[in-house]
């Protein structure tokens, strides 16, 4: 008889607890695959949210993970950033460098489809931002800026940064990178930006992308919004609420403010690019070695359930925390 499989996973148990399970592995069927992780990212803004249980109850159906197992709020296995190689499978793929949407986990079976082969130019620690990357993609997607814009991104974090680092290969435009973080000057010098605080941060802008997860920073974005700006919101706030001052120049000023979710395709794309399209164009991009300055920090996958505490704390500096399976 054939050895049972198992794996690892790591599950959120509780707000602000999580645990390292064993779980068995179904058999795998013909057109999947069997990965053995090496390295994965977390999700710093989403995945604070699930390990402290701020998804609210509405957002519970949309919010599930690929793969995800449990239900919210918890125990709930949750995750979309792994690296891993192809363990079994067709002969095409053996021994293949691939990256799934999956929770954190050191063995995992998918389908065939479910895996995107990474570029040889891209080392496994980049790929493992592809996520991210992608959820950059759809933000100017929908942003749709123009050849020299005035663009301002708020929020150094992970999105941000990735958002500002592809904006800034748009010709002419002028991209400057707000964050209340003196320190992040040195991350968006690295990216090919401008930078700025927020009390210092350009006005009259084309384009205003918000992307810091907090309230005050929409706000700002409204104040630096030129005459018929727009303003991308890509925070996810979860359960806290967000009051905006609208009685302003939000009126006068013609102001648009969307929402951009990677989760859905925009209109504008949907007729040609489907979600493998679109992650294949963001590991492509991950060939530029500029997006390396966001790793901040590396874990054990055995150390994650602190790990993970530490880097969803408030106050938390990091950018991308890593989760190393080896």
């Amino acid at each position: 008889m054939p050895t049972e499989l198992t794996a690892r996973a790591f599950w959120v148990t509780g707000p602000g607890q999580g645990t390292l399970r064993e779980q068995p592995l179904p058999e795998r069927g013909p057109g999947e695959v069997l990965v053995r992780a090496r390295v994965g990212a977390i999700s710093r803004g989403t995945e604070s949210l699930v390990f402290h249980g701020h998804v609210p109850p509405e957002e519970w159906t949309r919010m599930r993970a690929p793969f995800q197992e449990g239900k919210f709020p918890w125990p709930v296995k949750y995750g979309y950033s792994v690296v891993g190689v192809v363990e079994q499978g067709p002969p095409e793929l053996l021994g293949r460098r691939v990256f799934a949407l999956h929770p954190h986990q050191d063995r995992f079976i998918l389908p065939i489809d479910a895996v995107h082969t990474i570029p040889d130019a891209v080392p496994d620690d980049r790929a493992a931002l592809a996520a991210s990357v992608e959820t950059a993609v759809n933000a100017l997607w929908d942003a749709t800026p123009r050849l020299g814009d005035r663009i301002v991104i708020i929020g150094a974090g992970v999105i941000g940064a990735c958002t500002a680092r592809l904006a800034q290969s748009l010709a002419g435009s002028e991209v400057t990178l707000v964050d209340r973080n003196p320190d992040r000057a040195a991350l968006a010098d690295a990216l090919g930006v401008s930078f700025a605080l927020p009390d210092a941060a350009p006005g009259e802008a084309d384009l205003v992308i918000h992307a810091s997860g907090n309230p005050e920073g929409l706000s700002l974005a409204l104040r630096l919004a030129g005459f018929e700006a727009k303003i991308v919101e890509l925070s996810w706030y979860g359960t806290t609420m967000v009051p905006l001052k609208l009685g302003d120049a939000f009126h006068s000023r013609r102001l648009v403010l969307r929402s951009s979710q990677v989760g859905t395709l925009p209109a504008s794309q949907r007729a040609r690019w489907t979600h493998g399209r679109r992650l294949a164009l963001a590991l492509e991009l991950l060939r530029d070695p500029a997006f390396d300055r966001l790793i901040t920090g590396r874990s054990r996958f055995s150390d994650l359930p602190s790990a993970m505490a530490e880097v969803t704390a408030p106050g938390s500096t990091a950018i991308v925390q890593l989760v190393d399976y080896s």
